[in-house]
């Protein structure tokens, strides 16, 4: 008699339970039973030490070891005392409005951008992965222009764009429309090609093959897709800042440098770290909720 792994358990059992019951309790049920498996593993307690290592390490090479190369460098403790003093000597801090008027733009733009990129990326990386004819026409020019860096797009956003606004938008879209364009693509390409056939063979028309084959087979791969977009455009947003824009994290971190405020750099860095945290773990959990049909399917699947 063997065992049962508790990988087949969260596998078997859990989807089970969703295929009877699809609905609101049934998402909470799983959150919680996700979050009880997450406290038990030794994940969270992993991660924990990694961060308290590289605070360690931070603080014994800064302010203990003294280390050359980090001796212009801010230490943990002058950053928190800084972040969470109601007098900050640099002038931001969690105690000051203009601190949360720059994480709201740079949240805003990054919605904008990631909006526009899933809008135009997903239909774009469909027909790249389903029409050969459309591949072949426009893809060697995505290819051309994908390697491209945002900031080599910086001189001529500025000179297309109106604004310091919209350049910013424009460069955080580039990046993020790259990534949901390819993972859309290569999801229509991994789809089995039996599954098509079987469709085509009970009648459907190619319409109804995209829309109930194709759409919901590239489903996985669109979403890592989208988790992927969400943290580039993150990179191409603070890259667009430092050049343009009066408010926002990246500009944070460019002024802070040309005004030697060290500390505002690291407050700025970890600042966009926690944010982008969140927006990432927003997709994923978007995802999942939007998923739960492919979930409840192998549930079915598994007990044929």
């Amino acid at each position: 008699m063997t065992e049962t792994s508790p990988v087949q358990v969260l596998t078997t059992e859990v989807p089970r339970a969703i295929a009877v019951d699809s609905g609101a309790g049934a998402s909470l049920a799983l959150a919680k039973y996700r979050l009880s498996l997450w406290l038990k593993s030794p994940r969270p307690y992993l991660m924990l030490i990694g961060f308290a290592g590289f605070l360690g390490f931070w603080y014994l090479s800064v302010e203990v070891w003294k280390l050359p190369r980090f001796s212009q460098m801010p230490g943990p403790t002058e950053v928190l005392h800084e972040w969470f003093s109601k007098d900050p000597t640099y002038g931001l801090s969690i105690f000051i409005p203009e601190y949360y008027m720059h994480i709201w733009v740079s949240t805003r733009r990054i919605a904008i951008a990631f909006f526009l990129a899933t809008v135009i990326g997903v239909p774009f990386g469909l027909f790249l992965g389903w029409s050969e004819r459309f591949k072949q026409f426009v893809f060697p020019v995505f290819e051309f222009l994908r390697p491209v860096p945002p900031l080599a797009w910086v001189p001529l956003a500025i000179v297309m764009f109106r604004g310091s606004e919209t350049p910013v938008i424009f460069l955080t879209f580039l990046a993020s429309f790259y990534a949901t364009a390819l993972n859309t693509m290569l999801g229509v390409e991994s789809i089995d090609v039996s599954y098509v056939r079987a469709a085509n063979c009970l009648g459907a028309t190619r319409w109804q093959v995209f829309r109930h084959v194709i759409v919901p087979g590239a489903m996985p791969f669109i979403f890592t897709g989208l988790q992927i977009s969400v943290g580039v455009a993150w990179f191409s947003l603070v890259a667009g800042e430092m050049v343009s824009g009066q408010y926002g994290l990246g500009y944070v971190i460019n002024t802070s440098y040309t005004m030697v405020r060290y500390p505002t750099i690291i407050i700025g860095m970890a600042t966009l770290g926690l944010v982008g945290y969140v927006t990432s773990a927003a997709v994923r959990l978007v995802g999942d909720y939007l998923m739960q049909w492919r979930t409840r399917e192998l549930a079915l699947g598994g007990d044929r």
